[in-house]
């Protein structure tokens, strides 16, 4: 009898033990290569000595202090450390508790940088079919996932939706990369027209897709061609890295890697590494000057704004990465990860796609590869998956409704930064023979 409000109510999880590295051992011995870092998290693996040392630090200084009252030194540095290293023209970091949080915060940012500035007509997001924001209301009802939203929806603001950059799917034949990319701006340009684009506040979107649709990469000039749509209409760019940032795609922010710099970006999971429960909001100087010029504050916030627990735990973490090359690590290897997969998986029958970049990869299960037909959604293949790799000592990340929130299934793995070649092999076998083993039973 367990008094946890688990996730599944109808079967208690295995008790986690101990950690080290890449590995979790459970309260029967076994051990799990981490393959997924929990959901994109554990960056630095589990049991980091320096990451432990800088809270042992930091506790025994000052374990909290109220932000209405007192700021700290952990903050203000980590806030430097990060915007040094940040998309240019980005001044500030709201510093909270997680991903939903940081989304959460991010919109109403929007909002009231608009009020600010004598826009208070605005009161729309759009954001994309099959993406992840999180699951406060205000985080569920910009995302795009209907099975998610679905229970909730009498009690979400309106939020409109245009296509996710799904170019496995729905990137015709006769199209380019680039030409697919122009289209789903187009389409962004006609739904803000649509809704009037006096009344947009934002277009959010993941800057590569992550937990609902498997890491799903833009196409080449998509986020150029979509920063001038909403340039044109001075509609904010809101970019929510919380799984796809901090490293986890080779640079510490995903948006570098397509020449595009947001409004407002949003980042947790990796910020962390999961030593302590963090995530942020980078803001823009001119929406930092809009309110401090206005009304001289920002009307949100939580009790555990930029708790310095928290805070030695990221700085740490982004101290080791800088210090230890990983980034570079992450690229180099994540290449090689890519090669693993493609030799094991690149022709097997019932994988569609393979997609992703650094340590961040998504692998689509169909059951016919030449149709890309998915699984029959009673199958619950990604359930069984996750369930075989297990068995064989692997944790990774699957989960259904890939394609529309209903049918679909996919992998994601996001191993640690600190991965060697030999792990991400052993990864790479061990899920090559949990999706044999329920293939094999499903056909």
């Amino acid at each position: 009898m367990t008094h946890v409000f688990h996730r599944h109510l109808h079967n208690n999880p295995p008790e986690a033990v101990s950690a080290q590295g890449v590995y979790i051992e459970d309260a029967a011995g076994r051990r799990y290569l981490d393959a997924s870092g929990g959901a994109a998290v554990s960056s630095l693996g589990h049991g980091h000595p320096d990451v432990i040392a800088a809270l042992h630090r930091q506790i025994d200084q000052l374990a909290y202090a109220h932000t209405s009252f007192f700021t700290t030194k952990v903050a203000e540095t980590l806030a430097d450390t990060l915007i040094q290293n940040a998309p240019e023209g980005m001044s500030h970091v709201y510093l909270v508790s997680g991903g939903s949080e940081a989304v959460e915060s991010a919109l109403k940012m929007a909002r009231q940088y608009f009020v600010e500035v004598g826009q208070p007509q605005r009161t729309r997001f759009i954001a994309r079919r099959q993406s992840y924001h999180g699951n406060t209301l205000g985080a569920l009802a910009v995302g795009g996932n209907e099975w998610r939203r679905a229970p909730f929806a009498p009690l979400l603001v309106p939020a409109s939706h245009v296509s996710p950059c799904y170019a496995y799917r729905e990137q015709r034949a006769d199209e380019t990369s680039e030409q697919y990319g122009q289209r789903l701006a187009a389409e962004l340009d006609a739904e803000i027209q649509a809704q009037g684009a006096e009344n947009v506040i934002a277009f959010v979107a993941e800057t590569v897709g992550g937990a609902t649709a498997g890491v799903l990469t833009p196409v080449p000039g998509y986020f150029k061609a979509v920063r001038e749509v909403c340039d044109r209409h001075g509609v904010l760019l809101i970019l929510d890295e919380v799984m796809c940032g901090m490293g986890r795609t080779g640079t510490l922010f995903a948006c570098e890697q397509e020449g595009v710099v947001p409004d407002l970006v949003t980042i947790a999971k990796g910020l962390g590494g999961g030593y302590q429960p963090v995530g942020a909001v980078l803001a823009q100087e001119r929406i930092v000057q809009a309110m401090s010029k206005g009304s001289g504050y920002f009307q949100h916030g939580h009790t555990y704004l930029g708790h310095p627990m928290a805070c030695a735990a990221a700085l740490a973490v982004q101290q080791v990465i800088q210090r230890d090359q990983l980034l570079p690590k992450v690229r180099a290897d994540g290449a090689y990860l890519q090669q693993q997969l493609q030799a094991a998986l690149g022709d097997h029958p019932n994988v569609g796609d393979i997609r992703g970049q650094g340590f961040f990869w998504g692998v689509e299960l169909v059951a016919d590869r030449a149709s890309k037909q998915p699984f029959d959604p009673a199958h619950k293949v990604h359930a069984r998956v996750k369930q075989e790799a297990m068995k064989r000592g692997l944790l990774c990340y699957p989960m259904g409704g890939t394609v529309d929130g209903r049918v679909g299934d996919h992998v994601l793995l996001a191993p640690p930064f600190i991965a060697s070649r030999e792990e991400l092999s052993a990864i790479t076998e061990r899920l090559t023979d949990a999706i044999q083993a329920v293939v094999s039973t499903t056909r």
